[in-house]
């Protein structure tokens, strides 16, 4: 990335007016370049909401590529103001998982709150919250999806970016065939880019204390993101940006996560004690690239993968709405992640399933008039999907755990939470590859709270890095448990013990 300064270095002595009047005009071009590169404006009401948004909205994009010249795609973003002290608040950056989905899943489902029912359930208490949104889980008839407020948005203490990275999903687009190829390195240059591009263009923004946030396959790249920044700031390159850590739910971070569900399914009374014990022996810890010539380790991962075929794998209590994942069960070579991914719902499911809210929300980002409201660019994106599995995307950075490392060692703040539902990421994963850090514990395993009830357990290490478990919390543990995750996110990011 080219060094880039809003600051004018003088070197004492008197400078000429002619020195002065050529610094001043190089100024004006980094900053007109700058503007043409980004746009935005505030969003004043959407359709299906009744009334103006009580909360500042902005939607936007940031131009990025290769270069600073060379713009390849243009990244879509919403912004919401702190609803409580935007001037002093932190300022995060969320990325949403996939890799293609849109940040405005983040927005509706994940940093916040899900509206389970009808328009009965949500109280007259909910609806005086003035933050984000989400949607009213009814049965759709055709007609636009109805938005109402929600309560434990993290947008009460802070101001949050929603950033559609990588290029393609959600409304970033494309602009050249080079951008339509992402990679997880990819998304680390262009998340560095879009947030020093987007603080010139907000400059009220440039003292706030900084985090970079997401979860599961965010995993990857956000410490690769968070170093990157770092590494820019020590080296001169403008504008500084005030990095204080990061935030990751349930994260992909070795590629081998997969590994450890059969520990997790054993310990949640999923699979017996016999086969449990059957597959260390055969399969010596190793699950996912089974070597075909072992027989004895892949008949008892048949038996396994039958046994939990029934499960939803996002949280191993809810119902399995997902009726593509049945038969995705029964193809022996792919991955829990794969299943997962590629395989499409076949039906409509039932109103008491979270993947019917997530179709309404499909529904909404597709009508013309929701699209007019948010100023999406008209004819930059064909149908918008609330994850984009189709972008042609390379896992160049399979192990962040040497980012942790490396960031723990510049003092960086990291809280690490995990659902302890999720099968997909289970928290021995994660546990896992923490312990393999060799940190020492200053605060030990304990419970923490919230409104008088054990929300979860937690650890604090030697390297500024907080471990949380959410008690019934899945892959996406702020979706699954908002109130409690609400909870942990104020307290740590006031620099409180959980």
């Amino acid at each position: 990335m080219a060094q880039l300064s809003l600051c004018n270095c003088c070197s004492g002595g008197r400078s000429s007016l002619s020195q002065v009047l050529i610094v001043f005009a190089l100024v004006l071009e980094i900053i007109c370049s700058f503007q043409l590169s980004t746009s935005h404006s505030i969003v004043q009401s959407l359709p299906g909401f009744q009334g103006p948004l009580p909360f500042v909205l902005e939607t936007g994009y940031v131009g990025v590529g290769e270069t600073e010249e060379e713009q390849d795609g243009e990244v879509f973003y919403y912004f919401i103001h702190s609803e409580n002290n935007p001037k002093e608040d932190p300022l995060l950056l969320w990325l949403t998982g996939g890799p293609g989905c849109s940040a405005f899943s983040g927005l509706v489902f994940e940093v916040g709150r899900y509206i389970p029912n009808t328009k009965g359930y949500v109280t007259e208490q909910d609806t005086r919250h003035r933050g984000p949104l989400s949607f009213i889980n009814e049965e759709y008839n055709g007609s636009l999806p109805n938005l109402v407020l929600k309560p434990q948005s993290w947008t009460k203490v802070s101001s949050v970016i929603f950033v559609d990275l990588p290029v393609g999903a959600g409304f970033s687009y494309a602009k050249t065939e080079r951008a339509v190829h992402q990679s997880t390195r990819k998304v680390v240059q262009d998340a560095h880019q879009f947030l020093r591009k987007w603080l010139v263009d907000h400059p009220e923004f440039l003292s706030n204390e900084v985090y970079i946030a997401g979860d599961s396959v965010s995993g990857l790249p956000i410490p690769a993101i968070v170093e990157e920044i770092s590494n820019g700031n020590e080296g001169g390159v403008q504008p500084h940006i005030n990095l204080q850590g990061y935030l990751l739910g349930n994260p992909f971070t070795t590629f081998t996560e997969d590994n450890y569900a059969v520990a997790f399914n054993h310990g949640m009374g999923l699979i017996s004690d016999e086969l449990y014990e059957s597959l260390n022996r055969n399969c010596k810890g190793e699950f996912i690239n089974v070597n075909p010539g072992n027989k004895a380790c892949v008949r008892d991962m048949e038996s396994y993968k039958e046994t939990i075929s029934g499960i939803y794998v996002c949280h191993i209590l809810e119902p399995n709405c997902e009726f593509a994942l049945r038969k995705a069960w029964r193809r022996r070579s792919l991955t829990l992640t794969d299943q997962l991914h590629k395989f499409p719902i076949l039906a409509v499911p039932p109103l008491s399933c979270r993947s019917h809210a997530y179709l309404l929300c499909t529904y909404w980002a597709n009508f013309e008039e929701v699209r007019k409201a948010l100023n999406v660019r008209k004819g930059s994106i064909g149908k918008w999907q609330r994850c984009n599995y189709d972008i042609l995307y390379k896992h160049d950075i399979r192990n962040s755990v040497q980012y942790h490392e490396n960031l723990s060692s510049k003092g960086y703040r990291s809280l690490i939470y995990s659902g302890d539902h999720d099968m997909i990421v289970p928290f021995l994963a994660t546990q896992a590859w923490i312990r393999s850090l060799n940190y020492t514990i200053v605060d030990e395993w304990r419970q923490w709270y919230v409104n008088g009830q054990v929300a979860g357990y937690t650890r604090t290490y030697s390297n500024r890095m907080t471990f949380a478990t959410v008690k019934g919390g899945g892959h996406t543990a702020t979706e699954y448990k908002p109130e409690e995750c609400l909870g942990m996110f104020i307290r740590w990011i006031s620099k409180r013990p959980l």
